[in-house]
Order: C-alpha cells, then structure tokens, then sequence
C-alpha cells in the first residue's frame, strides 16, 4: 500500500478519535463521570498515536491544519446533531471557509506530497 494513503488514513482516524473525545466531554460533567471520563481520555490517547504516525509523511503544519479543521467541522456537526446545539449564519460560513481551507493546502500546496 501507498505509504502517504497510510499517513491519510491515521490522519482520519487521529481526527476521528479526536471528534469521539470531545464530543464525550459533555458527558463528562467537568471529570466528575468515570466512564465518560475515561472513554474521552482513551479517545485522546488514541487520536494522537495516530497523528504521530501521520506525521512520518504529512508535514506537521498541514497535518496540524487539517486535523483542526477537519476536526472543527465535524465536532460542530456532532454538536448540532447529537447535543442539539444550532449554529448560526456567521458560524456556518466559518466552517465552509473552514472546509475551503483544507481544499486549498490539499490541492494546491508543493508542501503536501501527492
């Protein structure tokens, strides 16, 4: 197998773990919840073990920005659909630009190996 899809892949289940871990962090209620405490902690754990293995690839400032912004945008998702949370016109624009941002370093930056 390609080893840069490899470094995508832990990529997306680092970022994957990382949207699982904070949407747990409500459950939480400020660490007071050992099961949800724990479960957000193992997420965290997880989610770095993978984006350390991205980064043997994938330069650290684009990992760093897509694991962010990939992560924003899905934990907003989580946030809206699961804790009914709704956002609003100035937030919804912010993820798309957001989404646009990660296009862009994808498609058209010489710092990513394609």
């Amino acid at each position: 197998m390609n080893p840069l899809v490899t470094a995508y892949g832990a990529l997306v289940l680092g970022i994957v773990s990382e949207v699982i871990g904070s949407s747990l962090l409500p459950k939480t209620q400020q660490f007071t919840k050992l099961g949800p405490t724990a479960a957000a902690i193992a997420s965290f754990i997880v989610a770095l073990f993978f984006l350390s293995h991205a980064l043997k690839l994938i330069p650290l400032g684009v990992t760093y920005a897509i694991w962010c912004g990939v992560g924003m945008v899905l934990t907003a998702m989580v946030s809206v659909h699961v804790y009914r949370s709704p956002l609003d016109l100035p937030a919804t624009l912010g993820i798309i630009l957001i989404i646009c941002g990660v296009v862009v370093i994808n498609i058209f930056s010489k710092t990513v190996a394609h």
